[in-house]
């Protein structure tokens, strides 16, 4: 589940010297649902061969119903809602997958992995953690037993834990902690519109986030809980490219990456976004880029000490609100060309791991 902003955006990040003298690297950001739209990245697809070619691949793995979501995806009237599970998902897996794609494709190979709750899955295929089709096969299962998880949402609330903390209840809990004051609640309905009701009379900004499942609350617990067979049928390995886990806000080690338990249950559990981009920047300046659709991932980085004194950057590869197909190359062509210093920059994990 992906940020979902409700503050002002401050005035944009600057560029970097990079502490080590050579290229600046990459570190891409991967969001989840919440950040769908309807046509999302669709002006890339028959115009970039690597996105396209992305896409394909894991559409033809889903079969029939990758025709079905493929027609979805563009149209005035999709068949089924886009922020329902069962497009939602598979769409904004494969986008943020295929971009990853096209930025090595274009010899901008990421140093690091940062991914928000379903972005993660994103980042594990990309950083050969998991097949391509072992990922697919295991999202089209995710996706059917989450279907059958009771109706519910998530919320985001401009507050921290403690001043929503006595609104919480055993259903309704806190999804993720995507910046100090930035927090999505989560849980079933009728209880997060109760919640939410009196969060806003206790005088605090609050907005549905695009969801139509309590991710990252107990209501989905047990869907999880199901998958764990399916996880341990597949092949997990320890990640060639950094990922910095929103799940533990540090980085992915190898134990957590072959673990199936830890990814079947990941939609269970909170998203600790703003501590792992916290853990990120730690470890010096990055060029930080957005490789999905829409800019929510860039607002709450942007707003970063890191990049805000810091000397790391932040590029969006997709435009906040595009008004058509073009709107998605130009912002692409711009992304690269602000990224073009960073060529060449993917660096090994020790850097990583001496401060894990």
């Amino acid at each position: 589940m992906s940020a979902v902003d409700t503050r002002a955006r401050p005035p944009h990040d600057r560029r970097p010297d990079d502490d080590t003298g050579g290229p600046e690297r990459i570190a891409l950001l991967l969001p989840g649902q919440g950040a769908q739209r309807p046509a999302m990245a669709h002006g890339l697809y028959g115009t970039e061969p690597a996105f396209t070619e992305a896409v394909d691949e894991v559409l033809a793995l889903l079969g029939a119903e990758g025709d079905r979501i493929r027609a979805d995806w563009a149209a005035d009237t999709p068949a089924v809602p886009l922020d329902h599970v069962s497009r939602a998902q598979p769409l904004l897996f494969a986008v943020d997958y295929a971009l990853g794609r096209t930025l090595l494709a274009r010899g901008l190979g990421p140093a690091a992995l940062l991914g928000h709750s379903a972005g993660e899955t994103a980042a594990a295929v990309l950083a050969g953690v998991l097949d391509l089709d072992d990922a697919v096969r295991l999202l089209a299962e995710r996706i059917r037993l989450l279907a059958e998880a009771p109706p519910g949402g998530m919320l985001a609330v401009a507050a921290n834990p403690g001043q929503v903390a006595h609104r919480l209840t055993d259903q309704v809990v806190i999804g993720a902690v995507n910046s100090p004051n930035q927090l999505l609640l989560a849980g079933p309905e009728p209880d997060l519109g109760t919640v939410a009701e009196l969060l806003r009379a206790d005088g605090l900004t609050c907005a549905r986030a695009k969801a139509t499942t309590g991710f990252h609350s107990p209501s989905v617990r047990a869907a999880c809980a199901a998958q764990i067979p399916s996880f341990r049928a597949v092949t997990l390995r320890p990640p060639r490219i950094p990922i910095v886990s929103g799940y533990t806000a540090r980085p992915l080690t190898d134990a957590e990456a072959t673990d199936p338990v830890f990814w079947a249950m990941q939609p269970a559990e909170p998203v600790l976004f703003g501590a792992a981009l916290d853990r990120l920047l730690a470890d010096g300046p990055y060029h930080l880029v957005e490789a999905g659709p829409g800019q929510s991932l860039s607002a709450l980085a942007r707003r970063h000490p890191g990049v805000t004194r810091g000397g790391s950057r932040v590029t969006p590869l997709l435009a906040a609100r595009p008004r058509g197909p073009e709107d998605d190359r130009a912002a692409l062509r711009t992304a690269v060309e602000r990224l073009a210093p960073a060529a060449g920059s993917t660096r090994d994990r020790s850097r990583f791991e001496a401060r894990a």
